[in-house]
């Protein structure tokens, strides 16, 4: 019994709410009984509120001033240009830069590499112990002294039968092959003076004198400071922005607010199968050397595109087709398939048809349906997108529009019996002559 009396209450609880909140439904409310009101000529209320379309049918009248029309917010399709920024981090690296080697294994004899002292292409660097080389360079120039005096007297001996021409020969090539080992010990005399191979900035070495080199040993490294690389890591969707010349603009906590202008020089033919990322280099310049290589770099890739249809974020609708935003001509809307390009905040640049000055709904879209008819809320008192039916504006439906000159109804005063006495007629309908 308690749990009846439990659920009755709260289906009446709900029921009272659902009244309060919405109203009455219709059905209910027309199995109740209604008082007809009589106005002058005996005409019915209920005959008053059902008036002749200019077609001939009967239809029955809204609320004074309610229109048919949807209301929405419209614009105008505008243009603007989408300026797409991508940013890395990568650091810097010598755009010329070497690590030199011996090419033969001995003992320092000197150290000419001062740390960060500018040299020159082919300034001696360390030399190594050459003594052996040096009279390795002497015997070969006494061998090639000794053929070329023996060419000499062969040659002035050839119109002699003493001298063949056999014998000349064979002294030319004996010069020949003198001077060969002569270069080859010149060369060899010459690795040991270890040089400078690129001009530039010479960085820290450990060596001094006295210490042994084995031929391929890094001595030090030399950067050429007057150009920058950059290179950093771009996302696959990036790629199509790649392309050598286009402008980067880079920046470095050691100069917190300058920037630094540059273009990309290179970049990789394959995507990284880890990261999904390119790697890209970019030149700077650098000819007061303030910037060092291996300093870390904010790069800003800026994009530009041609002016783009723009819309605010509201005014896209979705459907199983696509996107698509919906276009106002005349006070009639229509949809229109859209492809979007970029979003950026509230705003959505797009690949569409129309062209731009459009009128298109940018709130209450998701009210429309192809081929209906809209009115614009622009602000207190603005027109509507089309000019207004007099068949959208009609009376209310307790409210009758009394010719201008039918006389004022005179006030009846009832009592409950006479009201009850009367014969309802809820049901009667008179049509009037088409």
């Amino acid at each position: 019994m308690k749990t009846t009396i439990t659920l009755i209450l709260a289906f009446g609880i709900i029921g009272g709410t659902y009244v309060a909140t919405f109203g009455a439904p219709a059905a209910i409310l027309s199995l109740m009984p209604q008082e007809q009101s009589e106005q002058p000529g005996g005409e019915s209320t209920e005959r008053q509120q059902v008036r002749t379309a200019p077609e001939g049918r009967p239809r029955r009248e809204g609320r004074p001033g309610r229109s048919s029309a949807t209301i929405v917010a419209m614009q105008e399709l505008e243009t603007s240009v989408y300026e797409h920024n991508l940013r890395a981090i990568g650091s810097t690296v010598a755009a010329r830069s070497v690590d030199v080697t011996a090419d033969v294994s001995g003992t320092i004899t000197k150290v000419s590499a001062i740390p960060n002292d500018r040299v020159e292409v082919g300034d001696i660097l360390f030399q190594l112990d050459d003594r052996t080389e040096q009279l390795n360079v002497e015997i070969a120039q006494a061998e090639l002294d000794q053929a070329s005096q023996a060419l000499q007297r062969y040659r002035s001996l050839a119109n002699s039968s003493a001298v063949s021409a056999v014998d000349i020969a064979d002294a030319e090539i004996a010069v020949r092959l003198a001077e060969g080992a002569l270069n080859l010990a010149r060369v060899a005399l010459d690795e040991r003076a270890v040089r400078a191979a690129i001009a530039g900035q010479v960085g820290l070495s450990t060596l001094d004198i006295g210490d042994r080199v084995n031929e391929g040993d890094v001595l030090v490294s030399i950067d050429a400071l007057d150009e920058l690389l950059i290179e950093f890591e771009l996302p696959e969707r990036a790629i199509g922005l790649l392309e050598v010349g286009r402008a980067i603009r880079a920046s470095t906590p050691a100069y917190v607010g300058e920037v630094f202008d540059g273009q990309i020089v290179a970049y990789d033919s394959r995507l990284d199968s880890v990261t999904r990322s390119v790697t890209v280099q970019a030149l700077i310049g650098n000819s007061d050397r303030r910037l060092w290589p291996g300093m870390t770099f904010s790069i800003r890739l800026e994009d530009r595109t041609d002016p783009l249809p723009t819309v605010p974020v509201t005014a896209i609708t979705w459907t199983r087709d696509g996107a698509g935003i919906w276009s106002v001509q005349n006070g009639t809307a229509s949809r229109v398939p859209v492809t979007i390009l970029y979003r950026q905040g509230d705003n959505v640049w797009l690949d569409t048809d129309l062209a731009a000055g459009a009128r298109i709904v940018t709130e209450g879209a998701q009210k429309l349906r192809d081929g209906a008819t809209v009115r614009a809320t622009d602000g207190p008192g603005s027109p509507p997108t089309r000019a207004a039916d007099p068949r959208d504006e009609a009376p209310s439906a307790s409210v009758r529009q009394r010719p201008a000159d039918a006389p004022e109804p005179q006030a009846e005063t009832r009592t409950a019996d006479q009201a009850a006495q009367e014969t309802p007629n809820e049901n009667r309908r008179e049509e009037d002559p088409a």
